[in-house]
């Protein structure tokens, strides 16, 4: 059996230890049956995708549309690890799931349009809902009408990359879910996040501009009331499918 190759990219060792725990538990899967790479502090070692069951990138502060001489060089270099691998992923439509910064990669990858100029949403709970491709994709097996989604991110997707579906879309946020050919998906969204994993992002990000500081609390409480079923759902369907 294939191991999952996850590539995580937070500078902060709680967070990023949490965010890995978190995929595990939501997506139904354990230490053994991944490959965990943190791209802040390691080199990506030579490595074929396809070699791996899917690959699941975690969200991270950095932003692709940031203009390079804005970029820190932890910043350019997990950038640059990361959109090493998506020429082989997109080629050859191996499983993929970027998580926030992966939409941002993915689509960047493929030319499209990612900027801060519209879509962006503060560290939230929001109502997302698929679209009709949504509906029959398999990813979306088992959710039903609108759901809540744990978002938080300056920059966004501006208009859909060519070859590329929109399967959930938001109020605030049109391409909260995107999939190109069969296998390739992204999320604007964190399906790995619950309350207590966003009371935990809450705390460490609180003063890098997602949101006032003074709202943390407030942001907390309403985090906590958030449902996550449909983003585990969504990660156990990758799993499932792809496993």
């Amino acid at each position: 059996m294939k191991p999952f190759l996850i590539l995580q990219l937070r500078p902060e060792a709680e967070a990023s230890d949490d965010e890995f725990h978190a995929i595990l538990q939501k997506g139904g899967l354990t230490e053994d049956r991944v490959r965990r790479i943190r791209l802040e502090r390691e080199e990506l070692p030579p490595l074929d995708p396809g070699d791996y069951a899917g690959v699941i990138v975690g969200g991270g502060p950095g932003c692709v549309s940031d203009a390079p001489e804005d970029k820190s060089p932890m910043e350019k270099h997990i950038e640059d690890e990361v959109m090493s691998l998506m020429p082989a992923i997109t080629e050859r439509d191996i499983p993929f799931l970027g998580c926030c910064y992966g939409i941002g990669i993915l689509a960047h990858h493929l030319g499209g349009a990612v900027s801060k100029e519209r879509f962006g949403e503060p560290v939230s709970v929001v109502r997302a809902e698929a679209t009709e491709e949504g509906r029959a994709d398999p990813l979306l097996t088992g959710i039903e009408g609108p759901f809540d989604a744990f978002v938080g991110h300056k920059e966004a997707v501006q208009a859909l990359p060519e070859g590329c579906v929109q399967l959930v879309a938001g109020d605030a946020c049109p391409f909260q879910m995107i999939r190109y050919r069969d296998n390739v998906y992204a999320t604007q969204f964190h399906p790995e996040a619950d309350g207590e994993v966003f009371a935990l992002r809450i705390r460490i990000y609180r003063d890098k501009g997602y949101f006032d500081p003074a709202d943390a609390e407030h942001l907390t409480e309403a985090a906590r009331r958030g449902n996550p079923e449909a983003g585990a759902r969504i990660l156990r369907n990758f799993v499932t499918r792809y496993g």
